[in-house]
């Protein structure tokens, strides 16, 4: 490796890693581009609306998105179920808005936690809408994992002050977006992921829009930077947590991705200085926790259908 490059030697030195130790280092960088995401959605929500963060979050999309779209438009957008289409992106831009509205008012720490019961989301809706089997492991992971909300949530005190705002707004988006992750499962069975990503970023950008104008003011340039950085951070997260899950096991991947909490707390403490409560994280790793249970027994029972099909095969 003498002669070669800081970054060929990089690349050489990667490539030697096994497959489950390089989709954990694309998931790390996943938690800590998320993270600083979410740290900067806080640090402008004092002056941009959660509806007008989000606007300029699928404007970054769209940008970045355009020269694959461009280069097939006419493949890029066809689609048979255009009505999917239009309520999964409706249904996300909505989950948006409510999950940015939930880290600008909420401790970092809580409101990842929360975001985390999209997987405690999914189990149920994978039985109304994909008619899949549960199975008493999914469903008793699933009553464990909401109860480890109902400890963050602490019920005791809500009877007498009720739920805030923007708790039931982090359960809200975390619901919808579970929404969108059971669309995309059966859009993926007849379309590209392209197709997908592309009509995504377009209706969630027209989707974005009137909220956005209701609230809407022209950013100074450093802000327009940091909104910029913001929505480029957006997608970088996507891609990497992407990268990762093509690379590595999902089974095995899919802890990785709860290190968020841990730079959730590290950053909420260094820059607002959020303390998160014993009790918040105490609901947090029994949510984390139950998910983990869903994932690996998930993760199980594809070995197991995969293994099936190729015994029948031979």
């Amino acid at each position: 490796m003498i002669g070669l490059s800081p970054r060929l030697r990089a690349v050489r030195w990667a490539e030697g890693l096994a497959p489950n130790v390089r989709g954990a280092l694309w998931m790390l960088v996943s938690a800590l581009t998320y993270t600083a995401m979410t740290t900067l959605i806080k640090f402008l929500g004092d002056d941009y609306p959660a509806s007008l963060q989000t606007f300029y979050r699928q404007a970054a999309s769209m940008i970045v998105l355009a020269p694959m779209m461009i280069k097939d438009w006419r493949g890029t957008f066809t689609t048979s179920r255009p009505g999917i289409m239009l309520f999964r992106s409706a249904a996300g831009v909505v989950a948006m808005i409510l999950g940015f509205y939930s880290v600008q008012k909420l401790p970092l720490a809580e409101a990842n936690a929360l975001s985390f019961t999209r997987t405690l989301w999914l189990v149920p809706l994978a039985a109304f809408v994909l008619r899949e089997k549960l199975g008493l492991l999914r469903i008793g992971a699933s009553l464990v994992g909401f109860g480890g909300v109902l400890v963050m949530l602490q019920p005791e005190a809500a009877a007498h002050s009720g739920f805030t705002m923007p708790q039931l707004a982090a359960l809200a988006s975390a619901f919808l977006f579970a929404l969108t992750i059971t669309g995309m499962k059966v859009m993926t069975r007849d379309h590209k992921t392209i197709t997908l990503l592309a009509w995504a970023a377009v209706l969630g950008l027209v989707f974005a829009l009137p909220p956005a104008l209701l609230v809407w003011r022209w950013p100074s340039p450093m802000d327009l930077a940091l909104l910029a950085g913001m929505g480029v951070l957006g997608v970088v997260t996507q891609a990497c947590y992407i990268k990762g899950m093509q690379i590595g096991d999902a089974g095995a991947m899919a802890p990785i991705d709860y290190t968020r909490l841990v730079f959730a707390v590290l950053f909420g403490l260094a820059f607002f200085h959020d303390i998160p409560s014993v009790v918040t994280m105490v609901g947090a790793a029994i949510v984390v926790g139950s998910t983990l249970i869903i994932t690996w027994h998930e993760q199980r029972e594809a070995k197991r259908a995969k293994a099936e099909a190729v015994a029948l095969e031979v």
